[in-house]
C-alpha cells in the first residue's frame, strides 16, 4: 500500500454561517461520492464536526468541499486534525 492509499482519521471543526443551510446533508452527499465512512452534526456554539475515515487524497478532497460548503453557507474556518483511523464507522451519517 502506497502512502496515497494508507487509511486515516479526518477530525475536523467548521465555523461561519454552516448551520440552517444544509451543510450536515451537503457533507454526507460529498463524503459518500468519495467512500469515506464517518459522520457529521450540528453543535451547540453554531459550528459543525465531523470525523471522516479514509485514504488521505480522499479525506483531502472532502477538506476542499468542507472550505466552500453548499449555497447560502459562508465558512469562517476549518480546523483540522489527523489521527490514525480506527475503522469502528460504516458509512457517512448525519448525527443529531
Amino acid at each position: 500500500m502506497d502512502q496515497q492509499e494508507s487509511i486515516e482519521r479526518l477530525s475536523a471543526r467548521i465555523s461561519g454561517r454552516v448551520q440552517g443551510v444544509g451543510y450536515r446533508h451537503f457533507t454526507r452527499m460529498r463524503a459518500q461520492e468519495l467512500d469515506l465512512d464517518g459522520w457529521v452534526r450540528n453543535e451547540r456554539d453554531e459550528s459543525v464536526s465531523l470525523v471522516a475515515e479514509g485514504p488521505r487524497y480522499r479525506l483531502e478532497a472532502l477538506i476542499q468541499q468542507l472550505r466552500s460548503g453548499p449555497p447560502g453557507a459562508r465558512v469562517a474556518d476549518v480546523s483540522i486534525q489527523w489521527s490514525k483511523a480506527t475503522g469502528e464507522f460504516t458509512g457517512f451519517t448525519v448525527r443529531h
